[in-house]
């Protein structure tokens, strides 16, 4: 189920049908206020969600979404300047595409997130051990293993992992890998990140040699992707 929140009536039905002609089941909302409790209740696979809403802005619902829910999310928006696309991204967002698009654009980026998402969700799960193709994590023990080979982690090298692997793909900004971090409220710096992702690259480029699992995304932060 692709949820589409739009308050232009012709742009979401255009989306819909553009949807639905690929085999998708559709939904639209043309306001922000009940998308949240929506998502709650009906969890789609996915959303394509309107920055300008009434109601409630999509950049709010983004990051109140984020709390409970990694659903992927593709952003929509008027404002074309970078700093509202980062702002997006950094609220949660998986992608975003900017009007005026083509609905076969739109259809493209659907396609490509929900074959993503198929693809991480078919990796082996052994218990509460979160695996994506060959990496195993064990929560309990704080342990994490690539086909078989221990990592060296830190506790707080292994929660970066761990928030990294718990949502493939998604792009974490620097703030949000912090206060994934460290159970207390110590104050860190962007540097304290930048150096556990050096360190985890470090020891994942041990056990996978040639790949390079987290990637930088300019200006906005890191994002995983084992192959």
């Amino acid at each position: 189920m692709v949820l589409v929140v739009e308050d232009e009536p012709r742009l979401a039905q255009l989306s819909h049908d553009y949807l639905v002609r690929e085999g998708y089941a559709c939904q639209i909302l043309h306001e922000g206020g009940g998308v949240v409790a929506w998502v709650r209740a009906h969890a789609p696979d996915l959303l394509v969600l309107d920055l300008m809403l009434p109601g409630q802005d999509g950049l709010s619902i983004c990051r109140e979404l984020r709390a409970f829910s990694d659903v992927p999310i593709i952003m929509v928006t008027a404002r074309v300047e970078e700093v509202d696309r980062l702002i997006g991204l950094e609220a949660g967002a998986d992608d975003y595409v900017c009007k005026p698009f083509s609905p076969r654009e739109l259809v493209a980026r659907v396609k490509a997130i929900l074959r993503r998402q198929r693809r991480d969700s078919s990796a082996v799960r052994v218990g509460d051990a979160p695996s994506v193709t060959g990496l195993v994590l064990d929560a309990e023990r704080h342990a994490a293993t690539v086909n078989g080979q221990m990592l060296d982690l830190t506790p707080a090298e292994f929660r970066m992992l761990k928030a990294f692997v718990d949502a493939p793909g998604r792009v974490f900004s620097r703030d949000q890998l912090l206060d994934k971090l460290h159970d207390d409220q110590r104050v860190l710096s962007d540097r304290t990140v930048d150096s556990h992702v050096k360190n985890l690259r470090r020891k994942l480029e041990q056990v996978c040699p040639g790949q390079e699992p987290i990637r930088s995304i300019y200006g906005v932060g890191y994002r995983f992707e084992l192959e």
